[in-house]
């Protein structure tokens, strides 16, 4: 096995906590204890709704957007439940979410206290759940933690470089794979970047933040939509022993090796710089006992080099039209992934819309979200998909076709 994995993930560890100065340490440690939190954001949410009327509409949406951001994302509650539980933390996103809209919106009183009551539901299980009330974690709470930010975080940017990486191996083109971990390598500086100016360079808004996040998740799916698909099209026989044979007279061109390149950035940017700030958070509340932290990103390391081997064992085993389809298919359910999570980014920071589908099946890390704006971007991207294999479809009829009346001229 190469060590291109085990590099990736070292140098990782070594930047995060080179770069672990306690820009969070005050929410590291105070942040631990919600009750007081949430407590404040139960009675101001209470009081907006006493208020409201059609009337009062703008002002309600914007108390709620200001419950969000100053205080459920200022307090550092926002950060340390998604460091503990980032299902939980989408979930509550949604919630405030929908109440910012429903109440902008003029929304039914009715409805905007039953979604208000689901909130205070999903807030009061956050305190119950993870609150510590300010007491330190013992070493193996705290490894785990470190293991869980990095396993979770890691492994969809994982088995991406390593599909890609295979990809490039079995298409002899072996020489090109810098391409991939110069992407990998350039993610990290750009992650190390992002957190350090959106801490120290100056204050980001929650919502900009947010919409920076949106943003990137929707590009990072319109990228992985385009590979995936120019990697389908080669995953049928007759057109991957074309595409060899392309291949042994002309190097793989610029434009597909910058494709993906990008992927490979894209995937371990798209959380590199969030998960940066989760160790500088864990390791400024570590209480000196910094070696936990090393120990859970160490077994971390591990998993995530075990998942690098597998894809590319499974790469060299899987008949090539198998392993490409296959590698599509990964970067399609991204895609979807990518664009539900990302409009749900927009909407909390109120750059999209948010329109509520009640009884619709919420299922966070899937990206399926019960609002009409979400389940339509993801409905795009279905279409998009459908049109390409339909398109495909008449190529390959046409193609067999024309080699049918080649096949008979000659005969004749």
């Amino acid at each position: 096995m190469k060590t291109g994995g085990l590099k990736f993930y070292g140098w990782i560890c070594l930047l995060i906590l080179f770069f672990a100065p306690p820009v969070f340490a005050e929410d590291a440690q105070d942040g631990k204890n919600y009750g007081a939190v949430v407590a404040q954001i139960v009675k101001g949410g209470d009081e907006l709704l006493k208020q409201y009327s059609p009337q009062t509409a703008v002002i309600t949406g914007n108390g709620f957007s200001r419950l969000y951001f100053d205080v459920f994302e200022s307090s550092g509650m926002e950060f340390n439940l998604g460091l503990q539980d980032s299902g939980l933390k989408q979930q509550i996103e949604f919630g405030f979410s929908q109440m910012i809209n429903l109440s902008m919106e003029g929304g039914d009183p009715a409805t905007l206290r039953d979604n208000w009551g689901k909130l205070k539901k999903d807030l009061r299980s956050a305190v119950e759940r993870y609150s510590t009330g300010g007491e330190p974690q013992g070493f193996w709470g705290l490894a785990v933690q470190s293991f869980l930010i990095l396993a979770r975080e890691g492994v969809e940017a994982i088995l991406v470089v390593a599909a890609l990486v295979a990809y490039l191996r079995r298409s002899g083109n072996g020489e090109k794979v810098a391409v991939i971990w110069q992407g990998v390598g350039l993610a990290l500086v750009a992650s190390i970047a992002t957190a350090w100016i959106l801490n120290s360079v100056i204050a980001v808004s929650g919502a900009s933040r947010e919409s920076l996040e949106g943003f990137t998740l929707l590009l990072a799916a319109a990228v992985l939509l385009y590979v995936g698909y120019w990697l389908y099209t080669k995953s049928g026989s007759d057109r991957w022993q074309v595409f060899i044979r392309d291949q042994m007279n002309r190097a793989i061109s610029r434009g597909s090796l910058f494709a993906l390149g990008a992927v490979a950035f894209l995937a371990v940017y798209r959380e590199g710089a969030e998960t940066i700030l989760f160790y500088q958070a864990l390791v400024s509340g570590a209480s000196g006992n910094l070696n936990a932290v090393w120990v859970g990103m160490g077994m971390a390391c591990v998993a995530l080099a075990g998942a690098y081997y597998l894809v590319r064992v499974a790469s060299i085993r899987l008949p090539i039209g198998l392993f490409f389809t296959c590698t599509a298919f990964l970067l399609f359910v991204m895609a979807l992934i990518f664009t539900g999570q990302g409009l749900l980014e927009l909407q909390v920071s109120g750059v999209v819309p948010s329109t509520p589908l009640p009884g619709w099946p919420q299922v966070n890390w899937l990206g399926i979200f019960p609002t009409l704006e979400t389940l339509l971007g993801q409905f795009l991207i279905l279409v998009i998909l459908g049109g390409a294999w339909c398109w495909m479809k008449m190529e390959n009829k046409s193609s067999l076709v024309l080699k049918k009346e080649l096949l008979k001229s000659e005969v004749e």
